[in-house]
């Protein structure tokens, strides 16, 4: 698919198509991206795990989780530190549910 772009004076006469922004070269498996995004996953986690899968393999991807606690077992200052660990702002005032809708959809 090919997006033009609003010309300047610079590009008369030249072909000025350009990728769409939507279409990031750092997606090594666009089609699993695209997937995970219909899921419902941040555009964060949908590329992390589809690049993670291009990189090591979806099947070794798929065993690698699911052993952490659930955020609903932790305390509100372990959610907060996670929250750190990830680099996600504006957490500090929220409450229990609101920081762990914050840390699944970051």
């Amino acid at each position: 698919m090919v997006v033009e772009r609003a010309r300047t004076r610079l590009d008369v006469g030249k072909d000025v198509s350009v990728v769409p922004k939507s279409k990031t070269p750092q997606l090594k498996d666009p089609e699993l991206y695209d997937r995970l995004r219909k899921e419902g996953n941040s555009e964060e986690k949908a590329a992390r795990i589809s690049n993670a899968a291009a990189k090591e393999g979806r099947s070794k991807v798929g065993r690698r989780g699911g052993e952490a606690e659930d955020y609903e077992d932790r305390t509100v200052d372990e959610l907060k530190r996670r929250a750190k660990e990830l680099g996600i702002t504006g957490y500090s005032k929220l409450r229990k549910p609101q920081l762990i809708e914050k840390l699944r959809n970051h």
